[in-house]
């Protein structure tokens, strides 16, 4: 039976991801995880936190 990732891992890897850092043990674990759902959804919201980050750093920037 495949295990089920802490939210702590998920995030972790969803960042390794973000900034291509991962090891390949890491990349199997979570290959080998019962459902990407959760990778998903993480992987969203870290996207959108980016892009809010990266547009307020714009806009304090220019002003």
């Amino acid at each position: 039976m495949k295990q089920q990732p802490s939210l702590k891992q998920v995030f972790k890897a969803v960042a390794g991801a973000l900034i291509g850092v991962q090891s390949e043990q890491q990349r199997q674990q979570d290959f080998n995880s019962s459902s990407p759902v959760p990778y998903i959804v993480a992987g969203i919201i870290t996207t959108l936190l980016f892009v809010a980050v990266l547009l307020v750093t714009v806009k304090l920037v220019l002003n």
